[in-house]
């Protein structure tokens, strides 16, 4: 019976999204990561399966400045792309539900983590250091890579950035598993999150 079971799968995933989205109200949901942690693939994936919109803060800064994030470090230094990035991230969490992919150091600017956490809900998809430079080495625009030893760069980002990443709402461990299998398991975990959080109503 593999296209009954479709259907009830389809059925439970319709109602989850349904009270996802009644619960979730106005905010946002934010994901924050190391660059290869998959925020833009599974960010879509749950968009697609919870029927609301997708963005990519990355995508959303080069379409404002009309350059690659690549050329903005190059033209404009990381001080300057951070305040470009904090303020297109507070103008896209002012945009209701939706999924929001960030950048990889977005999480770390205090203000833009005040913002989310007042805004909206944060979700770090954790992963380990092989995963994430399996993933980030087949492209060639991350500037924080371009480097001797792009390992080394990653393993001091996740020594400087898990804390602070570990402060988000939730966390999911992103591994190399199908993006179907970690969507669902973040829908799962943020609808359990809504449940526990919700005020209670008399």
């Amino acid at each position: 019976m593999p296209n009954q079971n479709k259907k009830t799968d389809q059925t439970v995933l319709r109602q989850q999204a349904e009270e996802i989205k009644s619960i979730l109200g106005q905010r946002p949901v934010v994901l924050v990561g190391l660059m290869g942690a998959g925020k833009s693939t599974i960010g879509k994936k749950m968009a697609a399966l919870l029927e609301l919109p997708f963005y990519d803060l990355d995508t959303e800064i080069e379409n404002v400045s009309r350059m690659s994030v690549t050329e903005l470090f190059a033209s404009y230094g990381e001080p300057e792309f951070r305040d470009l990035e904090r303020r297109v991230m507070q103008r896209l969490l002012e945009g209701g539900p939706m999924i929001l992919a960030t950048g990889g150091g977005a999480f770390m600017n205090d203000q833009t983590r005040e913002s989310i956490a007042q805004a909206g809900i944060s979700v770090w998809l954790n992963a380990e250091l092989d995963v994430l430079m399996e993933r980030v080495l087949r492209r060639q625009d991350r500037p924080l890579l371009k480097n001797d030893d792009p390992r080394a760069v990653m393993q001091k980002l996740m020594t400087e950035r898990y804390p602070v990443y570990a402060t988000a709402d939730l966390s999911i461990m992103s591994r190399d598993e199908k993006r179907e299998v970690i969507a669902q398991e973040v829908i799962n975990l943020l609808l359990e999150h809504l449940h526990r959080t919700q005020p209670v109503t008399h």
